[in-house]
């Protein structure tokens, strides 16, 4: 009998790939050609272009639902702009940076400034207030003259990040060229949430959305073109049966139409069919992967999450179609059980809709007569999946 890892190891040391290139099945990649953007981009570059002319571009908001191609667009158009302004003796710095990938409002106002050339020294990691903060970013574009751009991807969770600390800190961004005197700031904002300015201040809402561009789905023969280019520079020649390529491109344009999750969904088709030693992708490993990813997603949503939001999903789990008293009450014994101080119960409200946004609780609202209205909750995962996902975590072994 042979050994499997052998067999693996030989597989590979003997070249046979299906996959050529695998950097161009990743999220990062910027192909030479953004298909089925040619309007979305020049919006956004006559929207970016008076930086060239010396003067600062208006605030813009970019939208549109995930993998639709807005980060790509505006990185791209970034890249190009930084291209010629290193020609040029204009000060101008343009800065990326993901609102989901910092922790805390305190962090992403340091990565701004890391990239605006603040180092440690000038712009401790911790220890400031977030208003002295701020005040070293104006402080640094003033004294260097320069024209900031700042990305900001994800604001919509940037707006979560304001709304739980309480700082007005969007406002502030907003605003800052009326403290500027030297330089000046552009936001750009890029939001997956088509309605999370409907939770901004009035303030805000006015000055960040001085220009907007709308990115639409893909459709079903868009995605199948998106992926038709990807198949050919990372896959070896006829590496992808036809049926599987429209299936990738109806399960991902059919349901959301996203072309990230479609590439995604691409690359793991292809990495089970190079597992299974197989010299083409088929519908079958198509559906092997979209199970995977879809139970990986879950998964890694739910680990993300503090202690205190995973109490409240196992209190719904106890008690599946409970009012939000029920839930808090069953919150309550469970904080006993593991020892930690609980939170209000106008605090674990509002967790419940948080959480209600990332889909994996559904709630209903219903009237209650003379008592007034309130809300029961559901989970839209199995109970199994948060036993499962939850069961190595020390503190909730006891109670799952």
């Amino acid at each position: 009998m042979s050994d499997p890892i052998d067999d693996l190891l030989d597989a590979a040391e003997s070249g046979k790939s299906i996959i050529k290139n695998r950097n161009i099945l990743h999220f990062t990649y910027m192909p030479e050609t953004i298909l089925h953007r040619k309007s979305e981009q020049e919006q956004v570059t006559q929207s970016l272009l008076p930086i060239l002319k010396k003067s600062r571009p208006s605030n813009l908001l970019v939208y549109g639902k995930p993998g639709t191609g807005k980060t790509l667009v505006v990185k791209k158009i970034i890249s190009k702009i930084q291209e010629r302004v290193e020609k040029s003796n204009f000060p101008i710095k343009l800065i990326y940076s993901n609102s989901k990938e910092q922790t805390t409002l305190y962090g992403l106002l340091v990565n701004l400034g890391r990239q605006l050339g603040l180092n440690e020294k000038e712009l401790p990691s911790n220890g400031l207030a977030i208003s002295a903060v701020f005040e070293r970013l104006l402080n640094k574009i003033d004294e260097g003259k320069l024209n900031a751009i700042f990305v900001i991807d994800e604001i919509d969770y940037l707006a979560q990040l304001v709304a739980k600390t309480g700082k007005d800190i969007l406002y502030q961004l907003t605003r800052a060229n009326e403290r500027l005197t030297q330089g000046s700031l552009t936001l750009v904002g890029i939001s997956n949430d088509l309605t999370f300015k409907e939770r901004l201040d009035p303030r805000v809402i006015s000055s960040l959305g001085e220009e907007e561009v709308v990115f639409t789905n893909y459709n079903v023969e868009q995605i199948k073109k998106i992926l038709e280019e990807r198949i050919n520079e990372s896959f070896v020649g006829d590496s992808v049966e036809e049926p599987a390529l429209n299936l990738i491109a109806a399960l991902a344009g059919g349901e959301h139409g996203d072309a990230r999750r479609a590439i995604d969904l691409l690359r793991v088709a292809g990495e089970l069919a190079e597992r299974q030693q197989l010299d083409r992708v088929t519908t079958e490993q198509v559906r092997e992967a979209s199970q995977k990813m879809e139970e990986n997603k879950e998964e890694k949503s739910l680990k993300s999450f503090p202690l205190h939001e995973k109490l409240v999903l196992i209190a719904i789990m106890k008690a599946n179609g409970s009012t939000t008293g029920e839930i808090y009450s069953s919150y309550k014994n469970l904080c006993k059980v593991v020892g930690k101080d609980e939170l209000t119960q106008r605090r674990i409200t509002q967790m419940l809709s948080e959480i209600e946004l990332s889909g994996i609780i559904s709630g209903r609202l219903i009237h209650q007569g003379i008592h007034g209205r309130t809300k029961k909750y559901k989970l839209t995962i199995s109970s199994e999946m948060i036993k499962k996902t939850f069961k190595d975590d020390l503190t909730l072994q006891d109670i799952v």
